[in-house]
């Protein structure tokens, strides 16, 4: 009984579904991805370096080997997956995203025990704090698995760390531990916070796609300066929550000849556009640039062509087989659209 209380204390304090978590998944997505590359990279430098320097002798530092051989293959699954798994339903989404980057997570701690065991204590103690300090300030994660992860590295730790610095320095340790993740539950807090703050804008925020694409805030058009920069948030929004690289953007904007060299700049202006217009209005956590990669939250807005993907009956009836009918890019959307119609009715 005291366990379920517990639980649903911490659920009601800190539990997010999975739906309200699908952009923060895409965030995981990107940075694993991006992270995975550079650990590749380094792995793949020191298991060369280690080849040249120590050819002669390689027996005797197997285990730094091994350490770098698992970082490799780990790293390498962790960017795939990442790679493979962008275009996700939304109700799937932050788990399926999420999941590599636990993976990567659980590795770095076991890499930083391997490294313990083998002597190196005070590298394989800066190891667990690196990992779970970046972990912390870099993704969205469930506290709970944290902690999970935290325990037992620093339960296998335990005689080695004793050893090596003593009961005051273990005591430390423990306390680093506890005090990760009272920060993970802080930022869980004010992530949850963030997200019901975004539910009441969704209220205002309001996107109308069938015939022209229309922007619409607190009953307002809302108005860019630049002519582009409408049509690049329409297709933000047609992409519904998946991240879009420049290349496709100005392939999009300009056609598919354009290149990055001539229209970046204009595209650059664009974006600007966008910030400072949605600032001025306090619109947040909408538009999403994030690494060369850009997407817009689908969860806070309101849209009739969501709705019509989720077989909202007054969505489906509202579609007269006109979707977002200024841009050319959006004609490939229509039949599409219209075979879901018929389906549907």
């Amino acid at each position: 009984m005291i366990i379920k209380d517990l639980i649903e204390k911490y659920n009601e304090k800190y539990g997010i579904s999975y739906i309200d978590l699908a952009d923060a998944g895409e965030s995981n997505r990107i940075i694993v991805h991006i992270a995975s590359a550079c650990l590749f990279g380094f792995a793949l430098f020191c298991i060369g370096l280690y080849s040249i320097k120590f050819y002669s002798e390689l027996s005797k530092h197997i285990n730094s080997f091994i350490y770098y051989i698992v970082m490799l293959i780990t790293s390498f699954y962790a960017f795939f997956a990442s790679k493979q798994k962008k275009e996700q339903e939304r109700k799937k989404s932050y788990l399926n995203k999420t999941i590599s980057f636990y993976v990567l997570m659980y590795i770095l701690f076991a890499n930083a025990v391997f490294t313990v065991i083998v002597g190196a204590y005070f590298n394989g103690f800066i190891v667990f704090c690196m990992t779970a300090v970046i972990a912390v300030c870099t993704c969205s994660f469930s506290p709970m698995l944290f902690l999970l992860g935290m325990v037992i590295t620093i339960g296998v730790m335990t005689p080695y760390l004793y050893k090596a610095f003593g009961a005051g320095g273990y005591a430390n340790s423990l306390i680093m531990v506890g005090l990760l993740f009272f920060l993970s539950l802080y930022k869980r807090r004010v992530e949850k916070k963030h997200l019901l703050f975004l539910k009441k804008q969704k209220q205002n925020l309001e996107a109308k796609t069938f015939g022209n694409f229309t922007l619409i805030y607190e009953n307002k058009v809302v108005k860019f300066s630049r002519t582009k920069s409408d049509e690049l948030m329409g297709y933000l929004i047609y992409k519904k929550g998946s991240s879009v690289k420049t290349k496709e953007l100005i392939s999009v904007l300009w056609g598919e000849r354009a290149d990055s060299a001539r229209y970046g700049s204009s595209f650059r202006n664009l974006i600007v556009d966008i910030k400072h217009t949605l600032n001025e209005l306090e619109i947040q956590n909408f538009f999403i640039a994030e690494y060369n990669n850009f997407r817009i939250n689908p969860e806070v807005i309101k849209c009739d062509y969501y709705d019509f993907l989720d077989g909202q009956p007054s969505a489906i009836k509202s579609f007269a087989g006109e979707f977002m009918s200024q841009f050319s890019w959006a004609e490939e959307a229509v039949g599409f659209l219209e075979q879901k119609a018929l389906k549907k009715n």
